[in-house]
């Protein structure tokens, strides 16, 4: 939140420079990836225990969240390129990691159309956490995006292993393409145009639609990144396929575009002397490099584990006494303050109950906000016991 807090108002980054300092992105990479992980193998096989039925759903949550959490500060502080460096040989499990959440972009088909009141309508507790962390992935997946733009901006100081990762074992440039082409962040309700900004879907003003969505000035970034730069370009085969794919650009290149990002102007240059060029035979380099190895380490560890993962974190994690649950309620209180949770949000609260503008809060807990009181009536069968808890906890204090 200090992070988020320090660049939105442009004052120095202490949070950024103790990270640094003190050697802790590589770290925030393995904790990552550790998340994901957990949500792809742990996460689910709770979501099967028929023994599993908590009363309150908030810890699993918080566990869920952590990675968006993550990737929200990874996003913040990698705007700075010492940042990327600092992260050493980590940053090829980075760039597997935000490669994995591209290819759930690309293969992504149009959803997110329903209201929050028609996702959870009639869902058990747990089946509503289910729908929360699918919603969730599609915005660790746009943040993962902005990284990897980070990290292209590095790319004349990134090593020999990471650029072969990028341009030869995934290349990125045609997965770019597809996330153009797909463009998921963008879609169409009612005839009316809508962009996903700032964690929802905001319709956008006929006079706008020509500006540049910021998502897809990241991806035109990280083309230019890996297309132009001297060192990407000597290691990029250009194959029949890469040349089909990439000058699919020319088409979205117009004088708008270039208007807004006049640097795209060497990229259309580019574009169409590759257009003349002799395709390539794909490259077949002896070359000793590094691997990701986090992931690979990760699962080889706990295979045929995670069953057994799962009960205990079942009986010994996830199932907490009442008191247990007040303490919790009481650090997340202390942790999460309003304050700092107003200055960071981007917008005007948002009703609990029917995702309307609000302009009253819940005033036992003081955590969650209404647009009228029937919608507090309607929704206190849901909220009813984290609010107690979470008043208890404001009480201990």
């Amino acid at each position: 939140m200090q992070a988020i807090l320090d660049a939105t108002v442009s004052q120095a980054e202490p949070i950024q420079e103790l990270l640094v300092t003190h050697g802790k992105i590589p770290t925030l990479v393995e904790e990552l990836i550790a998340v994901e992980m957990w949500k792809q193998k742990v996460f689910p096989v709770l979501c099967r225990l028929e023994d599993f039925k908590p009363q309150n759903t908030f810890p699993i949550y918080m566990v869920v969240h952590h990675e968006a959490s993550i990737i929200n500060l990874l996003e913040t502080v990698f705007f700075h390129k010492e940042v990327c460096e600092s992260a050493d040989d980590k940053v090829l499990d980075l760039v597997d990691y935000c490669h994995r959440k591209l290819i759930l972009l690309v293969a992504r088909k149009g959803g997110g159309d329903l209201s929050e009141e028609e996702r959870f309508q009639d869902s058990t507790p747990m089946q509503e956490l289910q729908k929360q962390a699918e919603m969730m992935e599609f915005e660790i997946s746009l943040k993962a995006l902005s990284v990897l733009r980070y990290i292209t901006d590095c790319v004349d100081s990134l090593s020999l292993s990471t650029l072969n990762r990028m341009l030869r074992t995934h290349n990125l440039p045609c997965l770019l393409v597809e996330l153009l082409e797909h463009s998921p962040w963008s879609r169409r309700v009612g005839g009316k145009l809508q962009h996903f900004e700032s964690g929802q879907w905001q319709t956008v003003a006929p006079s706008e639609q020509q500006k540049l969505n910021k998502l897809d000035g990241q991806v035109w970034i990280a083309l230019y990144n890996l297309l132009l730069s001297p060192e990407a370009r000597a290691r990029y085969c250009l194959t029949s396929f890469a040349k089909g794919q990439l000058l699919k650009l020319q088409a979205f290149l117009t004088d708008t575009l270039l208007d807004q990002l006049p640097n795209l102007a060497d990229l259309k240059g580019f574009l169409a002397h590759l257009a003349l060029a002799e395709t390539q035979p794909p490259k077949k380099d002896l070359v000793l490099e590094q691997i990701p190895e986090i992931w690979d380490r990760l699962e080889r560890e706990n295979k045929g584990k995670w069953q057994a993962i799962a009960k205990h974190q079942l009986q010994h994690v996830f199932s907490l006494s009442e008191k247990d649950l007040r303490q919790q309620a009481q650090r997340w209180a202390e942790t999460y303050r309003l304050d700092v949770l107003e200055a960071v949000a981007p917008e005007k609260p948002r009703c609990g109950y029917c995702n309307a503008e609000a302009s009253k809060r819940c005033s036992r807990c003081q955590n969650v906000w209404y647009c009228c009181r029937e919608c507090q009536v309607k929704h206190w069968e849901k909220h009813g016991k984290t609010c107690v808890l979470a008043a208890q906890g404001d009480r201990a204090k």
